[in-house]
């Protein structure tokens, strides 16, 4: 997709000047909650799986950087992280979390009756916070508009995880004011979605990931070239990219402390140590890389969700906003060259239910006017409803040399399936987390599933204390 606007002036680009953005979610599923209860802003908040009732281990998905000042780190059990940051919850009658019963229960099975007693008695501290289950087909639904922001302000957007991906805007901007325009980026994401990130601007995207880390959260961090190895220098050697707390205390052992250690060094060592990524880690740290920012596979669907600043009720604004939504989809399966074999529509009522519908075609189809027929006749159910956000996709998608298709009609032979089926009756691992994906799996194939991450190439090697950790990760915890 090369259709983007460019400043005047920047006709010509030094292969060596590349901007490429990291854009990084802060605690994006903690974000996500605050989205949902806004009165959750500036507390500790604690996401997690498996301490839902019949369930004996689990642990933390993310938590909040109020919730990190109490020593809660994600992959941590979610016994022990709440006996450092008990659930106000559990003093509450809140539905979102186990009861006192289930709490005491759990507690139990993690540790012993003793560390049962002690996480009652820790429900008597005033520092308290809140204790969410892990919403994934929500969160999608959030990183969604997140996705469309960063396609639209890219030419190419490498789509990491759910919560971060890198962005190569050299055909978009210039050096001279590439901070200008990963501020707006910032600012459109801030606004229009609700969520924070940071980004980090570097001519490499190791060092551009780096940079993201540097200033959390809402950070923006700019290293321009020529600067990549003195910003690297002084870094600890477990913020090189690629490098976990395994990797991290073999470099220890080996006498280097930092990035700049690492970049004086003699590579013949490193590369008898961990081979051919000796060799890479000696680059990184000098700062090269020579990776270009591409995008991971075909996408499996494309879609548009657009809120209202209110709950709308009236019928006529909702079918604009569906013909306004189905227009832009279809036009990007166009100019992707996509076929689609599938239609579906997203409303979301207050406060926050998800509701989805999808229709499906005989055939791989190019038909905009197709879209918007279907798409209005699939939101039908919910016109008197009041509505907060609508959504509109296209999937099933087929990308060939074969000429574009179009049905004439919709509803005869050229529409299979029930109008009406609902998200719980799709044949999908989770409908409403497909709905909301506008790419194939993510690192390591967790896509809607997964918080996975490219930190390191092996996974076991990732940092996950700093961070948000992967589904997978923390499902072995």
């Amino acid at each position: 997709m090369n259709d983007g606007p460019r400043l005047p002036g920047v006709d010509t680009v030094d292969e060596d000047d590349r901007i490429v953005l990291h854009v990084d979610a802060d605690c994006f599923y903690a974000s996500c909650e605050r989205l949902k209860e806004p009165e959750l802003e500036g507390e500790p908040v604690v996401v997690g799986m498996g301490y839902e009732d019949g369930e004996t281990v689990g642990a933390v998905a993310t938590a909040s950087y109020e919730a990190r000042e109490f020593g809660v780190e994600s992959a941590q059990g979610i016994s022990t992280a709440l006996e450092k940051l008990p659930r106000r919850a559990a003093l509450e009658d809140d539905s979102n979390a186990p009861s006192d019963a289930n709490t005491d229960a759990d507690a139990a099975s993690d540790s012993s009756s003793e560390s049962g007693s002690a996480a009652r008695e820790t429900l008597e501290r005033s520092e308290t916070g809140y204790y969410r289950p892990v919403d994934m087909e929500f969160y999608e639904s959030v990183a969604v508009e997140v996705r469309e922001i960063l396609h639209d302000c890219a030419d190419v957007v490498r789509e990491v995880s759910i919560d971060e991906a890198y962005l190569d805007v050299t055909e978009r901007t210039a050096w001279e004011v590439a901070d200008g325009f990963a501020r707006h980026v910032k600012e459109r994401i801030e606004r229009e979605v609700g969520v924070t990130v940071s980004i980090g601007v570097a001519p490499t995207m190791s060092a551009a990931k780096i940079a993201s880390d540097f200033d959390k959260p809402d950070g923006l961090t700019v290293v321009r070239p020529g600067e990549v190895e003195s910003f690297l220098a002084p870094l600890e050697v477990e913020l090189l990219h690629g490098v976990g707390p395994v990797t991290a205390r073999e470099l220890r052992g080996m006498d280097l402390e930092t990035a700049g250690d690492v970049a004086a060094t003699d590579p013949g060592p490193l590369e008898d140590r961990f081979g051919e990524r000796g060799r890479e880690l000696y680059n990184r740290a000098r700062g090269e890389d020579d990776r270009r920012v591409e995008p991971r596979g075909e996408p499996k669907s494309f879609s548009r969700e657009s809120a209202f600043a209110e709950a709308v009720e009236e019928p006529d604004p909702k079918y604009e906003r569906i013909e306004t939504l189905a227009a832009a989809v279809a036009d990007r399966a166009t100019r992707e060259g996509a076929l689609y074999r599938t239609v579906g529509v997203k409303a979301v009522l207050p406060p926050f239910e998800v509701n989805t519908r999808e229709q499906s075609l005989s055939g791989p189809v190019d038909d905009p006017d197709l879209v918007e027929r279907i798409a209005a006749d699939l939101f039908t159910e919910f016109e008197s409803e009041p509505v907060r956000k609508l959504g509109v996709r296209v999937a099933n998608l087929e990308f060939t040399g074969a000429d574009q298709a179009q049905l004439d009609g919709w509803d005869g032979d050229g529409v299979t399936g029930p109008a009406d089926s609902s998200v719980d009756n799709l044949d999908t691992d989770s409908a409403g987390a497909d709905f909301a994906s506008d790419d194939g799996p993510g690192e390591n194939g967790a896509g809607a599933n997964g918080e996975s991450n490219d930190r390191s190439p092996n996974p076991s090697e990732r940092d996950l204390p700093a961070g948000q950790s992967s589904l997978t990760d923390f499902r072995s915890d």
